[in-house]
C-alpha cells in the first residue's frame, strides 16, 4: 500500500503544480475501483493524438505495466512498480537508458505516471516478515487507475474521428470518380460546354488538399466537389432533356408526313393510264410495279445489312469525332515543339507537326495515310500526338497506328478515352500548360 500524502521528486528534480495535482487525483480513487491494465493501454494507445505522448513513450509504459503482477490495476493490488532502467531497456527491445529517463519524464508530465522517490532516489521494495510489500519506492500507476474514465472517452472521441475522416474519404473518391467520368463522357459525345474548365477546377480542388488533411479540411472538399459535380450534371441533363425535345418534335413531323389523308393512290387508278386500257388490265400493271419495287427494296436492304456489317454500322461518310484543338494540345503537350517555329495555332499547324512527328517514329506514310482515310485528317494528327505522349510505352508506332485504323473501320475505337486518360495523367504529373 502506498503511504504519506504527498510525494516530492528527488535530486534536482522539481516539484510542479501538475504533480501535486496528480496526487491529489491518486488520492480519490475508490477502494473498490479497478481496471484491466491490457484494455486501459489499448485506450491509451487509441488516444495519444489528445494526449499529446508519443509511440515511444507509450513503448516505455508497456514496459512498467509488464512489470506489475496483477492485470488488474486496483488499490489493494498496490499501485507502485519499481524496475530499474536495465530492466526497463531490456523490456524496450534494447532502448537506450538516456531514452527511457526522457520518455519516464514525459509520461510524468502528462499525469499518466508518479514519482514516489527513496530518500536517495533508489527505486526497491521493503517487505516484511511475511514477504508482503510494506513499502515500495518507484513509479506509482495511480493516475492511470484513476483517469481510467477519461482516457477511454478520449480514446471514443479518437475512433469517432477516425470512422468520420474514412467516410469522408469514401464520399469524397465516389464524387471523384463521378466527376472524371461525366467530364469523359461529356467530351466523348462532345457536348457543347467549356469542359476543359471544369476539368481543371476540379483538378486544382484535388491537388489544393494537403498531404494530411483534417476533418474539416475534407468537408469543404467534399462540399466544393459535391457542388461541381452539380453543376455537371445540371449541364448534361439540360442536354438531355434539349435531345427529348428535338426527338419527339422529329416523331411528330414525321408522323404528319406519313399520315396524309388525302393519299388515296391505292384505291384510285393513276392518272397517266392510258385511255382505252381496261382498269382490270391496269391494276395487273401496277400489281407486277408494286412487286418490282418490293423486290429492288428487298434488295437494297442486303446490301445495306452487308455494307454495315464491313464499316461497323458507320456509313461512308461517317468518321470518328474531332475534339477541340485547345483539349488536344492540352492532353499532347509534346506535339507543341514539333508545329511550325514551336507554336501551333490551327488544325493545318498540327497537322504539319503530326507529319514530322511520323517520320521520326518510323511511321510510313502508306500507314499514316490509310489512318487519315480511315479516321479524317485531324484525327489522325490527333492520334500521331497521343502516339507521342506515349511514347515511352509503345514499341512499335507503325504497327500501333495500323492497329487503331483497323478497329476504327469496325466502329471499336474512340479517341475521348484516349485524350481523358492523357490529361490525367498530365495533371496528376503537375504540368503546367500555357
Amino acid at each position: 500500500m502506498e503511504t504519506g500524502n504527498v510525494t516530492t521528486p528527488f535530486g534536482r528534480r522539481l516539484m510542479t503544480l501538475g504533480m501535486l495535482t496528480s496526487q491529489v487525483m491518486a488520492r480519490e480513487i475508490k477502494t473498490d475501483q479497478s481496471v484491466d491494465k491490457w484494455r486501459l493501454f489499448r485506450a491509451l494507445c487509441e488516444a495519444k493524438p489528445l494526449l499529446g505522448i508519443s509511440d515511444r513513450a507509450l513503448a516505455v509504459l508497456n514496459a512498467l505495466l509488464s512489470f506489475y503482477p496483477k492485470n488488474e490495476l486496483a488499490q489493494e493490488n498496490g499501485l507502485i512498480v519499481f524496475p530499474s532502467n536495465i530492466q526497463l531497456s531490456l523490456r524496450t527491445h534494447g532502448m537506450a537508458e538516456q531514452t527511457v529517463r526522457r520518455h519516464l519524464a514525459a509520461l510524468v508530465q502528462a499525469g499518466l505516471l508518479l514519482r514516489k522517490d527513496s530518500p536517495n532516489g533508489k527505486r526497491y521494495v521493503r517487505r516484511n516478515r511475511a514477504g508482503e510489500v510494506n513499502e515500495a519506492f518507484g513509479f506509482s500507476l495511480a493516475p492511470l487507475l484513476a483517469r481510467a474514465s477519461e482516457i477511454e472517452q478520449l480514446a471514443a472521441e479518437v475512433m469517432a474521428e477516425r470512422l468520420h475522416v474514412q467516410r469522408l474519404r469514401e464520399r469524397i473518391t465516389l464524387c471523384r470518380r463521378d466527376i472524371a467520368k461525366l467530364i469523359e463522357a461529356a467530351v466523348e459525345e462532345q457536348i457543347p460546354g467549356d469542359w476543359q474548365g471544369l476539368y481543371c477546377e476540379f483538378r486544382d480542388l484535388i491537388e489544393g488538399l494537403p498531404r494530411s488533411p483534417t476533418a474539416s479540411q475534407l468537408e469543404l472538399l467534399l462540399d466544393e466537389l459535391t457542388t461541381l459535380r452539380a453543376d455537371v450534371l445540371n449541364r448534361l441533363e439540360i442536354r438531355i432533356e434539349s435531345i427529348k425535345e428535338r426527338g419527339n418534335a422529329n416523331y411528330i413531323e414525321r408522323h404528319i408526313q406519313n399520315s396524309n389523308p388525302e393519299s388515296n393512290s391505292e384505291l384510285e387508278p393513276d392518272f397517266d393510264t392510258k385511255q382505252g386500257a381496261m382498269p382490270e388490265q391496269d391494276n395487273g400493271r401496277r400489281a407486277a410495279t408494286s412487286e418490282e419495287g418490293r423486290a429492288e427494296a428487298a434488295h437494297s436492304t442486303r446490301c445495306e445489312k452487308e455494307h454495315s456489317l464491313r464499316t461497323g454500322g458507320r456509313n461512308d461518310g461517317d468518321r470518328l469525332k474531332s475534339f477541340p484543338l485547345g483539349l488536344v494540345l492540352q492532353a499532347c503537350p509534346e506535339i507543341l515543339a514539333y508545329g511550325p517555329g514551336g507554336i501551333i495555332r490551327n488544325w493545318r499547324d498540327l497537322m504539319t507537326a503530326a507529319v514530322t512527328v511520323r517520320s521520326m517514329l518510323g511511321v510510313s506514310p502508306s500507314a499514316y495515310e490509310e489512318a487519315a482515310n480511315v479516321m479524317g485528317p485531324e484525327n489522325a494528327a490527333t492520334v500521331m500526338a497521343c502516339i507521342l505522349e506515349r511514347g515511352g510505352h509503345i514499341n512499335s508506332a507503325g504497327g500501333y497506328l495500323r492497329g487503331l485504323t483497323r478497329r476504327s473501320e469496325k466502329g471499336e475505337f474512340a479517341i475521348g478515352p484516349m485524350l481523358m486518360a492523357l490529361l490525367r495523367a498530365n495533371a496528376s504529373a503537375g504540368r503546367k500548360f500555357g
